[in-house]
């Protein structure tokens, strides 16, 4: 191979590709408005006022409030080939090569942007704590993202745009509840189709912190991420071609208050203690108490 034949647009084109349909990020982001370098800026619209009108009227000015971000997070890849030119030409091989990593810098970038939004510990964003976590079942499980959706209405949060993220546990769990689709249908990009609970778009990835299921609007949290570098090389120590890549990445909360957190643990409906109910017999025989499962 001459490295100088390697196109490196094209690997590029094909990782974010590849990239855009395993990743959940940029659906339940905000992208950027510009990006410099390694810094990233997003734009906040400032908050509008209605006044009472009384023969005159008075002109609020709009503004922004920047909020910038650099790109704290760096993951590489580097894998070997036989003849890189060889590659480049054939479709499927440089499909499933880009594929497989990309599929792994989705997970960290995921992984990531999920961790933000976690870290939300406001009592009155949260449902259940650390410490007090609720127990999730198939009787329940629904109910916790309709309370979700209802954490976000109180604080305000636009109805449009809206994402419940849930693990596969999570989706199995609210599969079993009648008013949830018995079959959910999960696309490459974690959207669970045509599935939406009191607003919430329901959206599966198993990157999310452990015992946590976040709702969050879109504007919550601003993500990006780049390709910074590419390159092919002749190997010193094989007769192989290399070729390696830079991924940075960042996100940042924008908007605290259009996040909602269920902290819990996933349970089955054998889980459910049983309630103790009294059931009043005939007046020649004693009230009996019998267990049911709520």
């Amino acid at each position: 191979m001459a490295v100088t034949s390697f196109k490196p647009t094209l690997w590029e084109a094909a990782l974010l590709l590849n990239f855009h349909n395993v990743s959940i990020g940029d659906a339940i982001t905000t992208a950027p408005t510009s990006v410099q370098g390694e810094t990233c800026r997003f734009n906040r619209i400032g908050a509008g006022t209605i006044k009472d009108y009384s023969g005159s009227v008075e002109w609020d000015e709009i503004t922004t409030t920047p909020e910038d971000m650099t790109f704290d997070q760096q993951k590489y890849f580097a894998f070997s080939l036989d003849d890189c030119d060889a590659v480049q030409l054939k479709g499927p091989v440089i499909q499933e090569t880009t594929a497989e990593h990309s599929a792994i810098l989705a997970e960290s970038y995921d992984r990531y942007i999920l961790a933000q939004a976690g870290a939300l510990t406001k009592a009155a964003q949260n449902i259940g704590s650390a410490s007090s976590k609720k127990l999730v079942t198939p009787k329940n499980a629904y109910d916790y993202i309709v309370d979700l959706a209802t954490l976000l209405n109180k604080l305000k949060a636009p109805k449009v745009n809206r994402f419940v993220v849930v693990t596969a546990d999570m989706l199995g769990v609210l599969s079993k509840d009648p008013r949830f689709t018995s079959n959910p249908n999960v696309l490459a990009n974690g959207i669970v189709e045509g599935q939406t609970i009191s607003t919430l778009q329901v959206v599966q990835s198993e990157e999310l912190p452990a015992n946590k299921i976040i709702a969050l609007h879109k504007s919550a949290i601003g993500a990006a991420k780049q390709l910074s570098e590419i390159e092919a090389m002749r190997l010193q120590d094989s007769f192989s071609d290399g070729v390696r890549g830079l991924c940075k990445y960042g996100a940042k909360v924008l908007r605290e208050d259009a996040i909602a957190v269920l902290n819990c643990t996933i349970g089955t409906i054998e889980d459910v203690p049983p309630t103790k109910v009294e059931v009043a017999n005939t007046d020649a025989n004693p009230v009996k108490t019998k267990e049911v499962t709520a």
